[in-house]
């Protein structure tokens, strides 16, 4: 997953080393570093649940690896990126598993109210090579922050109101 930083180059978070699909994306980006150039992973942090980079503006891009990496994800980042299903809860934008699979490749660029999102395959869209699937409708073009949901309330009694068994 790469990222445009401050300084307007084309950061990298991984997991795995692939060279060739590295060569490629930088090279379609018009960028003549190579793969295994170190200012690739400039301002990138990882470890064993994930990564995260600072975006431009300064607001933080989460790669989330492990299910616990979601929650402080969720909590912390202007976008959360995740091969998992995240939490309808997590009020971050959040690409997942399903939009992954449905979708395939996005590009995403950044606006005033979240990030517009380009598709390699959008829904409701059809073309010879990437047939629509009956009941797929078109996602939202505008990948913005969820709506707060409230937790579920508590429903233990209070201490008042319960009564001691004899």
């Amino acid at each position: 997953m790469g990222v445009r930083g401050k300084d307007g180059r084309l950061h990298l978070m991984r997991t795995a080393k692939d060279a060739f699909l590295l060569k490629e994306w930088l090279a379609a980006d018009a960028d003549d570093r190579q793969p295994a150039d170190a200012s690739l992973a400039e301002g990138v942090s990882c470890d064993e649940a994930g990564c995260v980079t600072q975006m431009a503006d300064g607001a933080f891009v989460a790669l989330a690896l492990r299910p616990d990496a979601l929650t402080d994800d969720c909590e912390r980042a202007a976008l959360v990126v995740t091969a998992r299903q995240a939490s309808p809860l997590c009020p971050s934008p959040v690409i997942d598993r399903d939009r992954l699979r449905s979708q395939g490749p996005i590009a995403l660029r950044r606006t005033r109210t979240g990030f517009a999102v380009d598709a390699v395959r959008p829904r409701g869209v059809d073309r010879p090579w990437s047939p629509a699937v009956a009941g797929d409708t078109e996602a939202e073009a505008i990948l913005a922050p969820r709506p707060a949901i409230p937790p579920p309330a508590d429903a233990t009694p209070a201490e008042a109101d319960q009564q001691m068994e004899d």
